[in-house]
């Protein structure tokens, strides 16, 4: 399992657009992927759940990943919260 904190840098957080192609990107991957914000742990693949986090720029957020392909899924989707990509 990969654990990985940090702070989201998206200029406009996950808003709509950008949280669908967030989701869109987990979806590739294999391996079970969680974000966790203020104590509360969604699945990463559920739009939803992303939603309902209400991610803003600047928060903090934890992401874990377990499978065959947890490390390139999580350097892949810390890279895009960090607006690095």
């Amino acid at each position: 399992m990969v654990e990985r904190t940090f702070i989201v840098q998206l200029q406009h957080g996950l808003q709509a657009r950008i949280a669908t192609q967030f989701v869109q990107k987990a979806s590739s991957f294999n391996s079970d992927i969680n974000l966790m914000k203020n104590g509360r742990s969604i699945n990463v693949k559920s739009i939803m759940g992303i939603m309902a986090l209400a991610i803003r720029r600047g928060e903090e957020v934890t992401l874990f990943a377990d499978g065959n392909d947890e490390q390139q899924a999580a350097i892949d989707l810390e890279k895009f919260l960090l607006n690095q990509e």
